[in-house]
């Protein structure tokens, strides 16, 4: 239960008791099996890789350690929103779920950087490709997010009593949501969100439309379903979460003055959070259709049954004569 000063209202939403519960146990359960898994690909099974797969391994740790937080936050919403772990615990997992969703947007954005480089100047991509240009990409993704994040961690009570229920990362008061939280909401949605989505949402479709030039090769649907993969990702699992976000900010600095369009913001906004969450079970989806060594198909093909297939990426092991194709295009 939510107060708004203004209106005059209290916000609730009694569903998401359950819906945290559903969603968040359907995510722990297979996002451990299919992250740790993936993990075990990248890291043990893969040969001959290439800068995507610095991402890929690290998005793939970033998944794995949100879902080992999730049971907290499953009893959390079980027991009514109610908190028994103390402050300390309430910091590491909300600093863990939020950087997960920043985190994962900034690698969606690295390998979206990364393809367009390889499929649009694929020259250039083979001269920088020797290069370890990717790591310190990584850290740079890595300090951004703790960047963006921890202030708000460490500024502030996170942990605070309603009621009879102990609340965690919630029920922040007006102060707060004007003064301390303000900075922090601002810089989320420009560089956690529009920014990364821009990158992705203008380079994405010139990848597409290069690759479908690419008439030497037959395997192009599959590099295609991969980019289309990374774009439902974003657009169902981050898209609507940071719109609700903007809506939930303004509502909070008391822009809204109608209690019923605040209810339905908070509402809407508890939806998208639980969405968000997603991501950590489609994310191993890439995985797979970017798997191009014999090993990491041959596991996969052994695990699900089924008859010999063979994965495509656009970063294959022939990643010259994919540029060759890609050079050899008329203009």
């Amino acid at each position: 239960m939510h107060s708004i000063s203004r209106s005059n209202c209290s916000l609730h939403a009694d569903f998401q008791y359950h819906l945290f519960s559903v969603i968040y146990s359907l995510v722990f359960i297979v996002g451990l099996v299919c992250n740790l898994l993936a993990l075990f690909i990248l890291t043990c099974k893969v040969q001959n890789t290439t800068q995507s797969y610095i991402y890929f391994i690290n998005l793939c740790m970033v998944d794995t350690i949100f879902v080992c937080m999730l049971p907290f936050r499953i009893h959390y919403h079980i027991n009514g929103n109610n908190w028994i772990f103390g402050d300390v615990a309430c910091r590491i997992t909300g600093t863990l779920y939020y950087s997960n969703i920043y985190l994962s947007i900034g690698f969606f954005t690295c390998i979206c950087a990364d393809r367009y480089i390889a499929v649009v100047h694929p020259l250039t991509y083979i001269r920088i490709k020797v290069s370890h240009y990717s790591i310190v990409i990584t850290v740079l993704v890595w300090a951004l997010a703790v960047a963006l994040v921890v202030p708000l961690v460490l500024g502030g009570p996170l942990h605070n009593t309603d009621g009879n229920r102990t609340t965690c990362f919630e029920n922040f008061t007006v102060h707060d949501y004007k003064d301390r939280m303000a900075p922090f909401n601002i810089c989320v949605l420009v560089f956690g969100f529009v920014i990364p989505f821009s990158i992705i949402s203008i380079c994405y479709p010139l990848i597409a439309k290069r690759i479908s030039q690419i008439q030497a090769s037959i395997h192009k649907k599959k590099a295609l379903r991969t980019i289309y993969l990374i774009l439902l990702i974003s657009i169902i699992c981050f898209l609507p979460y940071h719109v609700t976000h903007l809506l939930h900010f303004l509502m909070r600095q008391e822009l809204f003055a109608s209690c019923a369009i605040a209810n339905s913001i908070y509402k809407l906004r508890r939806v998208t959070l639980a969405l968000v969450s997603l991501n950590s079970c489609l994310n191993p989806a890439m995985y797979y259709f970017t798997s191009s060594t014999y090993s990491c198909q041959l596991l996969v093909q052994k695990l699900r049954a089924r008859r010999s297939k063979k994965v495509y990426t656009i970063y294959d092991r022939d990643m010259a004569a994919l540029s060759v194709c890609t050079y050899r295009i008329k203009p």
